[in-house]
């Protein structure tokens, strides 16, 4: 897998207030929620005010099992998207995951 420094983070509109006070750039820690019961490979993006979405379901199977079994935090560069980023595909937020390892790389 191709790993990327825009991985968009899905952020639903129970969010949107906190995603609306984060600096342009922050750093994001990522861990697993696996009582979700829409995506079992879900992986949180928290900032210091809490939960503000999560990393897109199509990218976060790849990396699940590596937040899984951390025994630290796992943190990452994140960053407010654009106006055009929002006009063109919704998404709010992007994370940089060049740091973490795939889970089939771990």
């Amino acid at each position: 897998m191709s790993v990327s420094a825009r991985v968009p983070v899905v952020a639903g509109l129970a969010y949107i207030e906190r995603v609306r006070h984060l600096p342009r750039t922050f750093t994001a820690t990522l861990s697993v929620e696996p009582g979700n019961r829409y995506f079992r490979h879900a992986i949180v993006v928290s900032s210091d005010t809490g939960k503000v979405g999560y990393v897109a379901p199509e990218i976060a199977s790849h990396y699940y099992d590596t937040v899984r079994i951390a025994t630290t935090p796992i943190t990452c560069p994140a960053r407010r998207g654009s106006p055009a980023d929002h006009e063109t595909s919704g998404v709010e937020l992007f994370v940089d995951l060049t740091g973490v390892p795939t889970s089939e790389t771990a």
